[in-house]
C-alpha cells in the first residue's frame, strides 16, 4: 500500500481518532473484514463503503483525497489530473471507474467534483446499485453511459446531464465495449 493512498488516509483518520476497526464496524454497519480490506487496497466496489466510513469518522469524503491546503482559487490542469480512486463492480472483478478529483486540496469545499472514466467493466451483470446520502450531477463528455435510477433506467449521450437525489439506488455505467467519460458533482450533507 502507498503512503499516500485513499487506504492509508482513512487508516490514519481512523487511528488518529482512536477508532478501532471494530467501532467503525459497528458505525458504518460493514465487515470487519471488509473495512481492513479498504484500508489495505487502493480499489473500492463504490462510493457508498468510504461515504459510511467518512461520517462515522465525522470527515469530509475529501479527507482521503487531499494531502494539502490550497488557496482559492482551485486549479487543476488536464497534464495534472491523477487517478485517485479507483472502483469494482464486484469482488475480484477487474477496475470499472476511475476517479480523478477535481477537487484535492480545497479543504472548505461541499462538494466533491471528479472526472470520472467509466471502462466497460462497469456494465457488467454484478454490478449493484448503491445509495448514500445526498446528490449527484454528472455531465456526459465522451461515449454512452446507462444510468439506473431505482426502477428507471436512462441511456445518456454526449453533452446530456443528469442530476438526482443519491439516498435513491442508483448505478452509472458505460454502454457497451466503449468507455465514457463523465464529469461528475456530488454533494454530500454534513
Amino acid at each position: 500500500m502507498r503512503s499516500d493512498s485513499v487506504g492509508s488516509r482513512v487508516r490514519r483518520v481512523r487511528e488518529t481518532k482512536n477508532v478501532s476497526l471494530e467501532e467503525l464496524a459497528e458505525r458504518t454497519g460493514l465487515q470487519k473484514d471488509f473495512l481492513a480490506s479498504l484500508e489495505q487496497e487502493d480499489v473500492y466496489p463504490s462510493l457508498g463503503p468510504l461515504l459510511k466510513v467518512s461520517r462515522a469518522l465525522g470527515v469530509r469524503l475529501g479527507t482521503f483525497m487531499d494531502d494539502k491546503a490550497i488557496h482559492d482559487p482551485l486549479i487543476v490542469r488536464l497534464e495534472n489530473r491523477a487517478i485517485e480512486l479507483s472502483m469494482l463492480t464486484g469482488k475480484e472483478a477487474p477496475v470499472s471507474l476511475q476517479f480523478y478529483s477535481l477537487g484535492k486540496g480545497k479543504m472548505d469545499r461541499h462538494m466533491e467534483p471528479f472526472f470520472v472514466e467509466l471502462l466497460p467493466e462497469s456494465n457488467a451483470d454484478g454490478a449493484g446499485l448503491s445509495s448514500h446520502e445526498g446528490e449527484e450531477f454528472m455531465v456526459v463528455v465522451k461515449g454512452e453511459i446507462d444510468v439506473t435510477y431505482g426502477q428507471e433506467r436512462h441511456r445518456l449521450q454526449p453533452g446530456d446531464s443528469v442530476y438526482y437525489n443519491s439516498v435513491v439506488p442508483h448505478h452509472v455505467c458505460s454502454v457497451g465495449d466503449r468507455p465514457a467519460e463523465i464529469y461528475a458533482v456530488l454533494y454530500l450533507p454534513e
